[in-house]
């Protein structure tokens, strides 16, 4: 299986330098091993989709890449993980700062109980990404703009965020991860809370989000990794199995679990 592993990283990369790479990843939680020797580049100003059934590790290994399982006590991670070349598990490296660099967004939305406005200016306030309050106030601006919700919610900064509707609630969780300015934005299931009108503007989203950072997003449905993503990595009981075009993925996948996976065989 490494062998199919590493053709489906050889026909995926292109010569662009990877904003993310890891290699030979392996997460425990106590005696449990979830994920299992995990090689994977993901490209810049790409959405990079990780799809299989539940349980499968994809949610697991996403939260790798901004070291969210730090906060698991049993949760050991091994290999290596670069972003931009720089190996985030170095004892240098702050998680606090690097989740700024690879800001996330959860399945359920989940506004602070603050006004709309703090909600975005927590991160710049908490990393000093300002030096004025108009600096801070364009920042708060750009964030919602970006996300697509500046024109709805203008009007009414100081109101708090949770009394929002739930798509609009997770625009205002993108836009608060994006006000920090990362590199990389990862969504788990970030469309799974919503109704499908909700769903069709977050996935318009984050089509234009691409352009401006490296996205991947865990998602239950193939239909929407289909619709969003330029790559695809399929996981199945913590193995990566075939990473690599989406459409290649989904019209002619190399591994039979795939193919299994896609048709509904598995799952």
């Amino acid at each position: 299986m490494k062998d199919q592993i590493t053709h489906g990283l050889e026909n995926s990369v292109t010569s662009t330098p990877s904003k993310i790479s890891a290699t030979q990843v392996n997460v425990h939680y106590g005696d449990a091993h979830a994920i299992k020797d995990v090689n994977v580049e993901i490209a810049p100003n790409t959405v990079t989709a990780f799809i299989g059934p539940s349980g499968c590790g994809k949610s697991t290994f996403l939260r790798c890449l901004n070291r969210m399982n730090d906060t698991i006590d049993i949760c050991r991670v091994t290999g290596n993980i670069l972003l931009d070349g720089e190996d985030i598990y170095d004892r240098k490296v702050d998680p606090v700062q690097l989740r700024a660099k690879v800001g996330m967004v959860f399945q359920k939305p989940n506004p602070f109980p603050k006004s709309i406005y703090d909600n975005i200016a927590y991160g710049p306030r908490i990393h000093g990404l300002f030096k004025t309050k108009a600096d801070l106030d364009t920042i708060v601006e750009n964030a919602l703009r970006r996300a697509a919700i500046w024109d709805e919610v203008k009007d009414r900064l100081d109101a708090p965020g949770t009394g929002l509707s739930g798509g609009q609630q997770q625009r205002i969780c993108i836009a608060r991860a994006i006000a920090t300015a990362p590199d990389v934005l990862l969504m788990d299931e970030p469309c799974s809370a919503l109704d499908p009108i909700a769903t069709a503007q977050v996935e318009e989203l984050i089509d234009e989000l691409r352009e401006n950072y490296s996205v991947v997003i865990v998602t239950h449905s193939m239909q929407q990794a289909a619709r969003v993503s330029q790559k695809t990595a399929f996981f199945h009981l913590g193995n990566l199995v075939e990473y690599d075009d989406t459409t290649k993925i989904f019209t002619n996948p190399r591994d039979p679990r795939t193919e299994s996976y896609i048709t509904g065989r598995i799952g």
